[in-house]
């Protein structure tokens, strides 16, 4: 059996992969910065604030928390979202490095 695309790469590309797909869907753009407006949030709310149904923001949800920027816990019936601070951190370094990187002056180059 051939190797999966994604095993072609080194870890940290397929990192910053992932993260530049978290990002990648306005939903969940729009998610994180609700968390970050209000430090905390019941699944109820987002569907009231973004005004996207309750399964599709369930599914975004799940998305940011697999990479590990949100973290939730039960309370009751509901879910209590927040941002993963350290993981936050962590994937803002990632970034960065990957998109501070200089562009070589190259008269050659087209």
């Amino acid at each position: 059996m051939g190797l999966a695309k994604t095993e072609m790469f080194t870890d940290q590309q397929n990192e910053i992969a992932l993260f530049a797909k978290v990002f990648g869907h306005p939903a969940r753009v729009s998610i994180l910065q609700h968390l970050f407006k209000i430090n905390a949030c019941v699944c109820g709310d987002l569907v009231n604030e973004i005004g996207l149904a309750q399964p599709t923001i369930s599914q975004h949800l799940k998305e940011l928390r697999h990479l590990g920027l949100i973290k939730g816990n039960v309370e009751g019936t509901s879910v209590c979202y927040c941002i993963h601070a350290e993981n936050w951190k962590k994937m803002k370094e990632t970034m960065s490095a990957f998109l501070n990187q200089d562009i070589a002056k190259n008269e050659n180059c087209c």
